[in-house]
């Protein structure tokens, strides 16, 4: 196997997109991770499709600083079941198959 390493030459603007875009993600996969908990000790069953319109319809509206960050940062970590990243949805599905 071989692999590429490079390093990203970046601006302090650049800099602080990337931090701020790091900080969106974690927010969003730290909410949707207890939004899932507290649904399914409610008896519900969510899922990631679930968690992304809540999200968009309730939650996105009541932050204004996430209209300056891209929408893919939640997308990704909200991701359909086409996708193919481990993410939220895809954790709790190998969690509850017993895979870890």
């Amino acid at each position: 196997m071989k692999s590429i390493r490079t390093k990203l030459k970046l601006n302090n603007k650049q800099k602080t997109l990337m931090a701020q875009h790091a900080g969106y993600s974690r927010w969003c996969y730290n909410w949707g991770l207890s939004l899932w908990n507290a649904a399914y000790k409610d008896g519900y069953k969510p899922n990631a499709r679930k968690l992304r319109e809540v999200f968009t319809n309730h939650t996105k509206p009541l932050y204004p600083w996430m209209k300056n960050l891209s929408s893919r940062v939640y997308q990704y970590a909200f991701p359909t079941e086409c996708c193919a990243n481990i993410n939220l949805g895809e954790a709790f599905k190998r969690f509850f198959q017993g895979l870890g």
